[in-house]
């Protein structure tokens, strides 16, 4: 198998103890698969990851997407979901939810 172009990390707020804390969890319930699903559909080549807690829980839910190392704040919806993977495609980070 070859190694993906692109990470999309998805904060679940996992905590060393395993107790999950903060709000990425609790609003993106369905997104890994969503966004497996639409970056398939899209032909991007990568790979969908959950994490552990990044520290942005006043900002989140949080995704990251590497190499670009563009971190999105407010990811809570499909359609910001989109809205994000649109720029992705286009080169652009969708700048209504980069954290900056």
């Amino acid at each position: 198998m070859a190694i993906p172009e692109r990470m999309i990390l998805v904060c679940q707020s996992f905590r060393v103890a395993g107790d999950k804390k903060g709000i990425c969890h609790k609003a993106t319930e369905g997104f890994l698969q969503y966004i497996e699903e639409e970056a398939l559909d899209r032909g991007m080549d990568c790979i969908v990851t959950a994490t552990t807690c990044l520290k942005q829980c006043d900002r989140g839910p949080i995704m990251v997407i590497q190499p670009e190392n563009w971190w999105f704040k407010g990811v809570d919806s499909e359609e910001a979901i989109d809205a994000i993977l649109d720029g992705l495609e286009e080169g652009e980070p969708a700048a209504e939810y980069l954290l900056s």
